[in-house]
């Protein structure tokens, strides 16, 4: 039993890569997932304690953006907000197998799913007048120092892939994930356009301009009497998502135990 049970344990080493994407204020349709999807990279080192299940800690590199003016949507299109959000993450989830599988055995291709825990560090930027810029600074809905939101913070990823055998200790798996979060600001947007007077006298004019860059945003800039003065800018009611679409090359770091004790 002792020789069977070290037989199905392993340990891999994973390298992986594809597309980071997001869910929120400014893709609340779905529409634009895999078109806002941008590069994205990390590893995994997984320990399997059977063919069925195992651990796996992770560190990956996200980005992802998303632009109304990309939208179907007319209103999304006239709020003209855009972002941008590079970030990093480390988790540690628990993996499970649809059917026996071990990489340089038999056992030679599964379906898998998984959850967990995560921790994030990010970065939402807005472009505005030819560059990204930090929008945290920026308070663009008058937030004070005291209050704003944090960059960092826990996430629930899940997810579904299928992983398969291609050179005996090595193996190739795709999977699409998706991670719950505990932040509306994922993206920087979230509850009412402030005072554009008080936004500028506060903030400046470059805090005002990132706040609310529509037609009219621009003409109150300039002194016109249109403004979007404390109306809704986002969803307070609903958190931000972000998740991968990653393709992962798996080298099995052990050798296959025997059946024999020598």
């Amino acid at each position: 039993m002792a020789q069977t049970s070290r037989k199905n344990k392993s340990h891999e080493l994973g390298f992986n890569f594809g597309g980071g994407y997001y869910i929120g204020e400014i893709n609340p349709h779905y529409e634009n997932v895999l078109r806002n999807a941008k590069f994205s990279f990390g590893m995994s080192y997984k320990r399997f304690f059977s063919k069925r299940w195992g651990l796996r800690a992770s560190a990956m590199y996200g980005n992802t953006e998303a632009w109304d003016k990309n939208s179907s949507d007319p209103m999304l299109k006239y709020r003209n907000l855009n972002f941008r959000n590079r970030f990093y993450e480390f988790g540690l989830v628990g993996e499970i197998n649809f059917f026996d599988y071990q990489m340089n055995s038999k056992n030679w291709i599964t379906p898998y799913m998984f959850g967990g825990m995560a921790y994030y560090m990010m970065n939402p930027e807005g472009f505005y007048q030819g560059g990204w810029i930090p929008l945290q600074t920026m308070y663009t809905e008058a937030q004070t120092p005291a209050n704003q939101y944090k960059l960092n913070g826990l996430s629930m990823p899940f997810g579904v892939g299928l992983k398969f055998n291609i050179l005996g200790a090595m193996g190739l798996s795709f999977e699409w994930s998706m991670r719950k979060t505990w932040t509306d600001y994922f993206d920087d947007v979230s509850g009412l356009y402030p005072d554009k007077q008080f936004q500028m006298a506060q903030y400046g004019p470059l805090s005002a301009g990132l706040s609310d860059p529509s037609s009219q945003g621009q003409i109150a800039l300039g002194n016109g009497v249109f403004t979007n003065d404390n109306i809704q800018r986002g969803d307070p009611s609903s958190n931000d998502h972000y998740g991968f679409f990653l393709a992962s090359l798996m080298i099995r770091l052990d050798k296959p135990a025997t059946n024999c004790f020598k």
